[in-house]
Parts: structure tokens; sequence; C-alpha cells
């Protein structure tokens, strides 16, 4: 009896469906799975990284792990920064920073109708990032953008603004790392003055007494201390759970992202399942989830859509992918400067879609809230270019092959390309018995493109016309065995890349 009441509440947590949901928590049931149009279609969507992490603008994206590393910190050095800035992290912690982030300039309705201008068809916030603060109102998690900090719904604000303007909507959820990413937060110094004397995630919710974070317990926060080779516990993966359904239920995005492979093994492929067929009821049947993850096995692929940070694939992928990354070097604000500009977005934009993928760019917002200007620039300089050339991006699917030209990328995470393409590499993508070429440079009075002769690859049949887009002339052309030789135009429609429609 006692073992069947077990049973009956471990069913209770993790959920069991019901007869009439197509997909079941295994990967031989999600195979199923068919990418949606929607997505297909979109191409390009913007990710926004914004949270207390924020607040010291510093020059560290995982700020709130590096401020407790005094020393051999992978990249940066966020423990002299916050020690300089805020003090010692035994007595001024990453949870003080918290009540600092005030999002007063936030405008979402603003920012949405700006990344609409931009040219995206998606977005997707950081519900909760590694620092393991939920943006929204949780249940489960007292640490969040409700209770403390802003004291709005984030995530809900951004839905709400995403679907007045027409939008998906999507989120990202990091949470599943904490157990590991929050250790240093157990420890203390290794060498000086204060050596020894533990950080604030050794602190429990009776040292909060007289304190603004009274009543709260941190281990809520950072997790409770734990060796290093310790995987996490039982009761840490069941809250992850709940929260991440919490998470789909409330907003019903059409997007999730994990920060990694699937969590959680069988907890995972329960939450995937669950959101496969709690999607279709949103929609009448129609499954029109994406479920984000990196680096799948090959037989999985086609269960999900395989994410690629930071980097592009090399070559044309048979399902549906998408690139994540930043403007910035790293993904929350911080002071080193943009590494992309609107001409290399735009390139790997057309990159990106040729080989059957989309782009998911991350723009990082000031604590405020407010968008600095040169972001905002670049998003405004990739709008006024897909108002001309949308056309050759939207909607459109791969053809067989992806391009011709000099440059070759260098798939996988982490390998980004950060240099213009050349006026030599031409991309190709299709809609109907339409073949767009876009020529990634301006190449002077003519083009030549050898894919499209007369004797290379089989094509649509005889070319009827060619135009480029933004110019309503038709363009001059020749065809033979060597390739299609194209007449450019005499003034450029528009800076950066320029598409030719060929019409069969």
């Amino acid at each position: 009896m006692e073992m069947a009441q077990v049973a009956l509440a471990l069913l209770c947590v993790l959920g069991t469906g019901s007869a009439e949901d197509p997909f079941e928590p295994n990967w031989d049931s999600l195979l199923q799975y068919q990418c949606p149009d929607w997505f297909r279609d979109a191409k390009f969507g913007i990710f926004m990284h914004w949270g207390p992490q924020s607040v010291p603008v510093a020059d560290d994206g995982w700020y709130a792990r590096q401020m407790y590393i005094q020393e051999g910190a992978p990249w940066g050095h966020a423990y002299a920064f916050h020690v300089e800035h805020y003090g010692h992290p035994s007595k001024f912690g990453y949870k003080d920073l918290i009540p600092l982030w005030k999002a007063e300039k936030w405008d979402p309705e603003a920012l949405i109708q700006l990344y609409k201008k931009a040219g995206a068809r998606y977005v997707v916030p950081v519900a909760v990032h590694h620092d393991n603060f939920d943006n929204y109102a949780s249940t489960y998690q007292p640490w969040n953008s409700v209770n403390m900090g802003p004291k709005r719904d984030i995530v809900g604000e951004w839905k709400n603004a995403a679907e007045k303007y027409g939008l998906r909507f999507g989120v990202s959820t990091h949470t599943d790392r904490t157990w590991h990413w929050f250790e240093p937060a157990h420890g203390s110094d290794v060498s000086g003055p204060m050596k020894g004397v533990p950080y604030d995630g050794r602190m429990r919710k009776a040292d909060g007494k007289g304190l603004w974070w009274k009543g709260y317990d941190p281990r809520d926060l950072y997790c409770r201390p734990h060796d290093a080779k310790q995987p996490p516990d039982k009761a840490y993966i069941k809250k992850w759970f709940k929260r991440t359904r919490e998470l789909i239920d409330k907003y019903q995005p059409d997007l999730i992202y994990f920060d990694g492979g699937l969590p959680f093994a069988e907890y995972g492929l329960r939450i995937a399942a669950h959101f496969y067929n709690a999607n279709a009821k949103w929609h009448d049947g129609r499954n029109d989830a994406v479920l984000n993850i990196k680096s799948p096995g090959q037989r999985i692929k086609k269960a999900i859509v395989e994410d690629i940070e930071k980097g592009q694939s090399d070559t044309l992928r048979e399902f549906p992918w998408q690139t994540d990354t930043s403007l910035n070097g790293s993904w929350f604000i911080d002071s080193s400067g943009l590494t992309l500009n609107a001409r290399v977005v735009i390139h790997n934009l057309c990159d990106i879609v040729s080989k059957n993928g989309n782009l998911l760019l991350n723009v990082a917002l000031m604590p405020d809230g407010s968008l600095p200007e040169d972001q905002r620039q670049i998003l405004l300089d990739v709008g006024k270019w897909l108002e001309v050339n949308g056309e050759a991006i939207y909607g459109t699917r791969p053809w067989k092959i992806y391009g011709e030209g000099p440059t070759r990328i260098e798939g996988g995470h982490f390998k980004e390309q950060t240099k213009p393409f050349t006026a030599q590499d031409i991309r190709f993508t299709t809609k109907g018995s339409v073949l767009y070429a876009i020529c990634l440079g301006w190449p002077g009075k003519e083009i030549q493109i050898k894919s499209l002769g007369s004797g290379g690859l089989p094509d649509f049949g005889e070319i009827r016309s060619i135009c480029m887009l933004g110019i309503e002339k038709p363009l001059t052309f020749s065809r033979n065995q060597n390739g299609l030789t194209v007449q450019m135009p005499d003034e450029k429609p528009c800076d950066y890349a320029y598409a030719l429609k060929v019409t069969f």
C-alpha cells in the first residue's frame, strides 16, 4: 500500500499525460515531431539576456558565478570588480544585487515594436538564467522578479507585448545548470585577509533577520552546499521540473530554449512531451512548438530544433536548426563593446538561412531596461535591409546547394563568423518557382554565378527574367556552361547584400 502511494505521488509530480496526447516521454515517440512552418518561415528572432546580472555592467557574462572566484576565473575578473564596487561577497553577495535591478525605464511594448521594425518574427526573453532567479511570477522559486527587484512579471509583460504586435513568443530557461554553476558561492577566499570567511552562499534563512531579504532562504537561490562531484539531488531535479512545467503552462510559449542538452533524463523527456502536447491544444490541434537544445545525437535531430551557440553550420542541413549569438561579446550588458555590426549580422543571416537555419540574435539591455543606442542602430539597419530583401529570406526554403564563393564557415559552437563575406560569395534560397541569389557584397558591373550555368546543377528550367530586389527594371543576363552572367544595375538599392530574383 505504501509503495503504491509513493508511485501515485511521483506520477502526480511528473504528470502522466492522457490517452489523447500524441507524444509520450521517450525519443521514439518524440521523433514524430515536425518543425512548424511558422518557425521555418520566420528566419529571424531576438534573444534578450536581462536580469540582476545586468546590474554591474561588467566585462563578465557569468558575473553571478565569477564574482565568487578569487583566483583563476576562466575569463574576466568579476571578483576584483565586485569587491571594489560592492564589497566582499561574504557581506554583499549576488543576492544583494537584486534590489538594485529596478527596470525603471523598461518599456516592453516600445522594445517589441523596435524588434518588429528590425524584421524579427519571434522574441525569446530569458525567463531564468544560470543565476536561478525567475523573471516571472513563479510559484516554486520565491527569488523572482515579482517578489523583489523590479517587482514586475517580466516574462508576462514580454508575452503580452509580443502578442499585441504579432510576434511569436518563446522563453529560455537555464536553471538546470545552477547546481554546479553556483558552487563557488559556497566557498571562501583562498588567500588574503578574508581567507576562509564563508561567502553568502553559506547563509541560511535565519541570517536575514533585519535585512532586506528577511523571510527568504539563500539556499533557494544558491542551492544547498554540496561536494563539487555530487550530482543534483532529486529535490533539486523535481523542483526544476515543477518550475519548468509552470513556465510552460502559465505563459504558453511557442519556443523553449535549453542551454545545453535536454535536462535530467526522464524528467526532461516528460517536459518535452508535455510541451508538444500542450502546445497543440493551445493551437486547436496544430503543434507549433519549437524545442531548442544543443549538440543532440544524430538520431534525435528530427525530434527537436538544434541550436548552435555563437557558431554556424558549414553544411546545408536536412532538419531546421538555429544559431544563437549576441551583438556584444558577452550575453548580458557589459562595457567591452560590440563584436558584430549590421553588415556581419546580415551576411550571417543569409548564410544561415541558405543552410535551412534561423538566426536568434541577442540584445543586452541596460539595468534600467533601456537599449543602448549602438545596438538599436544595428537593429534598425538590419530592418532597413530586410524591408528591401525580406522576400529572399522570409518563407523561403533552401536550394540543392547553399551557395558558392571563397568564404567557408567552420561549423560548430563558438566558431562565430565575425568578419563580412566577400562580393564573390553568393547564397541561395527558393520560394515556389523562384530562386534567390544573394550577393554578399557589390560585385561591380556584372556578376557570374557558376552554379547557375546551363551545364551546371539541375534547376527549375529556362530562366524567364532576373531582377534585383528593390529595383523594378529587369536585368540583362546571359547563360552558358560556365555560368549565369548578370549585368548589375547602375545604383544600389540598399547596403551590405543584394538579392537577385531569378524567375523560371
